[in-house]
């Protein structure tokens, strides 16, 4: 991987700023975003749900022109909607913030937590599906600020930098520690874990290192490593800690399903569903009225909808109350708890929308001859959603 080396420095180590240098630097533009430190970390802090810490956040960026920004994905099954729209939402954000993105396609990881049948081949072929559905749906990839880097080449051309922090890690933490993060793979039960999955968290907090990331952007279900990869800092005592901006983990569609799951389509929305597929799913999903909390459809428009249109449209007969637009999620949930919007409708303009997101990837996939090869060969692999 060549990099320019002005991009690797690292942030200085932590420091106090006066008051006067950070007033002065949050109120002048940068030269290369024309936004104000105010308004680059605000945008840089919507991205998640949790940060950890905001204040060295805000430093970072004052000391740092472009951070590092480090997201990874294990390729298997077909992309959720979450992995692909809010994931693009994300990192498009950051990226309009002045941060560059490392997307980390850990095909390696894959192999070692047994997806696909541990077929490596076939975890690349997923990858490179998840890297067309990123371009056709709308990844500012053109920008020159996002790389893609496969685990499996990066490691093996730097094996004498990976594998001596790996065991560095894996040395300075006891076992239960370990296995308290065995989550971020979606295993709960220690007794099932293999000792490639034990390695597992070892790996992963030696990525953040490894790619040399400022910032780790990743679901809360990856929280736990990611502070692992603080506390590592403690133990080589370095200043310098990865900024956590944990984001969103938007639920399953249907009633008591906290979140998606690929084994079951029904529980979300996928990057290469149909119009028909949609429809249906929408329609299924759960939508009680006038209760917005555990709604999946009101947790869509907020965590998609309105990031990617600016608003959210409602058609519906003048009897009902007539067509309006709503440009915050407050405006939508006053009308909702005051069932001044209906689920049918609310639904039936999510629906909408959400086909108005994918229609970009469903056409890449029928015009594009590549993309559609390996859609197809995809497919013969019957992974399951």
């Amino acid at each position: 991987m060549e990099v320019d080396k002005a991009q690797e420095q690292p942030c200085p180590p932590e420091e106090k700023l006066d008051s006067l240098s950070i007033t002065t630097a949050a109120a002048e533009p940068s030269s290369a975003t024309g936004m104000t430190l105010e308004e680059r970390f605000e945008i840089i802090k919507s991205v998640g749900e949790e940060c950890i810490q905001e204040s060295e956040l805000m430093l970072l960026l004052s000391k740092k022109p472009e951070p590092i920004c480090y997201d990874g994905f294990e390729p298997s099954g077909h992309m959720h909607i979450a992995q692909g729209a809010m994931k693009i939402i994300n990192v498009n954000k950051l990226l309009s913030a002045g941060c560059r993105v490392r997307m980390w396609i850990a095909d390696w990881f894959a192999q070692l937590n047994n997806k696909m049948g541990g077929d490596i081949k076939k975890i690349q072929d997923v990858g490179n599906y998840f890297i067309e559905v990123w371009k056709a749906a709308g990844m500012d990839i053109d920008s020159g600020k996002v790389e893609f880097l496969w685990a499996s080449k990066e490691i093996n051309e730097r094996a004498h930098e990976y594998w001596p922090l790996v065991m560095d890690i894996a040395a300075k933490n006891k076992l239960p520690r370990l296995q308290r993060c065995c989550q971020i793979m979606g295993r709960e039960d220690p007794e099932d874990l293999t000792g490639a999955q034990i390695f597992y968290p070892c790996m992963q907090c030696a990525d953040i290192f490894f790619l040399k990331a400022d910032i780790c952007q990743l679901g809360m279900d990856q929280r736990k490593v990611n502070v692992l990869a603080r506390e590592y800092c403690d133990d080589i005592k370095r200043k310098h800690k990865p900024i956590i901006l944990s984001h969103h983990m938007l639920p399953g569609l249907l009633q008591g399903q906290e979140k998606m799951s690929k084994s079951d389509a029904s529980s979300a929305i996928f990057m290469d569903d149909s119009e028909a597929d949609v429809n249906l799913k929408i329609k299924k999903a759960y939508c009680p009225p006038k209760i917005v909390e555990k709604n999946p459809c009101l947790e869509y428009v907020k965590y998609i909808v309105l990031p990617w249109f600016k608003e959210f449209t409602i058609d519906r007969e003048a009897a009902y109350g007539g067509p309006k637009t709503y440009l915050t999620f407050e405006e939508i949930v006053a009308d909702y708890e005051a069932e001044a919007l209906h689920p049918k409708d609310l639904k039936s303009a999510l629906t909408k929308s959400l086909n108005k997101i994918l229609q970009p990837v469903r056409d890449h996939f029928v015009n594009n001859e590549y993309a559609r090869n390996l859609l197809k060969k995809i497919k013969k692999y019957k992974v399951t959603k």
